[in-house]
């Protein structure tokens, strides 16, 4: 069975992301920040093993970060007993795949299975020159750049997160982003034509997400060297390692991932529910 997990477990969980703090990072940035009370966390942590030998975060999306088959059942079981308020689940393909086969007679179908998306790293100076150009995003700079943010949300995701509540929720992760100065954008006048975040910002990784490069300004390196800007601030600014995941299929961003110097060091697997 799955428990939550609350402080008095808190050394037992700071052990276990530790363990893999590439992998954790999205998990581990929220309990460095808050502790591991769901209020503050903004979701819960359920833990399987008197070691944790098992352990998932729910919120937002659902992350079981390990675990065996017993384990992903226990967390299934748990998920299946409340009320469904994730869109996704995200994290180790191994854990994400079992525990969607769990979930999937319930929850299913998938709006979108994405098995194998390779993990990414790099603790050094990026192999490729940053772009001088790419700069923090500020919050006078807010409405230039939301519609950007919202393209790659659609292109990446496959659905407008303005639909729901008029984009509210959207607007506000945005407005955080830049209010903590994890937005970085490459301006031509009122137009981006780069972007990404550092999405997740633990005391040993910060997680890239949404890199996006205008269609209009494809094929001109803007997304290889506004990377390098991005891992160049989080290495050498921050002191932290540069991590991201991307599908497999998508040759073009690995390769440029790959001249910056980007290490495979793992396997993510995403199911959008």
């Amino acid at each position: 069975m799955a428990r939550l997990l609350d402080e008095r477990d808190g050394a037992s969980v700071r052990s276990a992301i530790t363990l893999d703090p590439v992998a954790a990072c999205m998990v581990a940035a929220r309990v460095e920040a808050t502790g591991i009370d769901p209020w503050r966390l903004g979701g819960e942590l359920w833990g399987v093993g008197p070691r944790l030998s098992g352990l998932c975060f729910s919120g937002a999306n659902l992350i079981p970060l390990r675990g065996g088959r017993s384990a992903l059942r226990a967390f299934a079981d748990r998920a299946l007993r409340r009320r469904r308020f994730c869109s996704s689940l995200v994290g180790p393909a191994e854990q994400v795949l079992g525990l969607w086969q769990a979930l999937e007679p319930d929850w299913g179908p998938a709006r979108d299975v994405r098995p194998d998306q390779p993990l990414l790293a790099i603790s050094s100076s990026p192999r490729v020159r940053p772009d001088p150009l790419v700069r923090r995003v500020r919050l006078e700079d807010l409405e230039r750049y939301l519609p950007a943010a919202i393209a790659m949300f659609i292109e990446e995701v496959g659905v407008d997160p303005r639909l729901e509540d008029g984009g509210a929720a959207y607007r506000a992760r945005v407005v955080e982003l830049v209010s903590s100065g994890r937005a970085f954008a490459r301006f031509d006048g009122d137009e981006v034509v780069f972007k990404a975040e550092i999405g997740a910002l633990s005391s040993r990784v910060g997680q890239i997400q949404g890199v996006w490069v205008h269609p209009d300004h494809r094929g001109r390196g803007l997304g290889v060297h506004g990377t390098s800007a991005v891992v160049d601030h989080l290495v050498n600014r921050l002191g932290r390692t540069a991590s991201l995941y991307v599908n497999d299929y998508n040759q073009v961003a690995r390769r440029v991932y790959q001249r910056i110097g980007f290490q495979t060091v793992g396997r993510f697997g995403t199911v959008l529910v």
